[in-house]
């Protein structure tokens, strides 16, 4: 008979996973930022073989990469990689949103619009984590009605890679008001609009992209 605790690796690796995962995601780690198995460790409480684990889930995702001696860091995308990801985001999330505009219920165009209220929050504060955080939020919250769960999943993979990123574009922006194309979102949401939707949110996934790779 098996014990409960007979293989606690699953749990462990998967915590150290997810717990990386969202600062990555959320830029709270500069491009270029080095990692280690055993900081990491340390970290979460953890042995090497779960810490391990974690880092090659991520490095797989293009969340970190692994040089040929054997060092982890967060990536430091190129111009070119980052009008890739940029396209990317262009084409996955304005078709998520075209799928999700049957379903934009008022209810669902009020909780945006708190999400957006929650953004002016973190540039009045200029706390740029905070601002990343609550922005995908804003995106993830309007793609959940499109119902597309494999689409959403290669969006925030997108949304992975751009993490570090992020964080470097949101100091060169100095935004003071939440971003114009979020209030056309939900204009386009209110007037079932499609085609001005699909415009406010490629517009929005792009420009500032496009600002640091030209």
């Amino acid at each position: 008979m098996l014990s409960r605790s007979a293989d606690p690796l699953p749990a462990a690796h998967d915590r150290v996973y997810r717990a990386l995962r969202s600062r990555i995601m959320h830029g709270e780690i500069d491009p270029g930022a080095a990692l280690t198995l055993r900081g990491i460790g340390k970290e979460f409480g953890v042995s090497m073989t779960p810490a391990r684990e974690a880092v090659r889930r991520l490095v797989a995702e293009g969340a970190l990469t692994l040089s040929a001696s054997g060092r982890v860091s967060t990536p430091e995308l190129s111009n070119e990689r980052i009008e890739e990801l940029a396209a990317l985001r262009a084409l996955i999330e304005t078709e998520l949103a075209s799928r999700a505009l049957p379903r934009a219920h008022l209810a669902l165009i009020d909780r945006l619009q708190t999400i957006n209220n929650t953004i002016a929050e973190a540039i009045a504060k200029g706390d740029a984590v905070a601002y990343i955080r609550a922005n995908l939020e804003f995106h993830r919250t309007l793609y959940l009605r499109a119902q597309a769960p494999a689409m959403l999943a290669m969006a925030e993979t997108v949304w992975l890679q751009l993490g570090p990123t992020m964080r470097n574009l949101y100091g060169r922006l100095r935004r003071t008001e939440v971003p114009k194309n979020h209030r056309l979102i939900l204009a386009a949401l209110r007037a079932g609009d499609e085609p001005g939707l699909r415009l406010a949110v490629r517009s929005d996934v792009t420009q500032g992209l496009r600002m640091v790779a030209g």
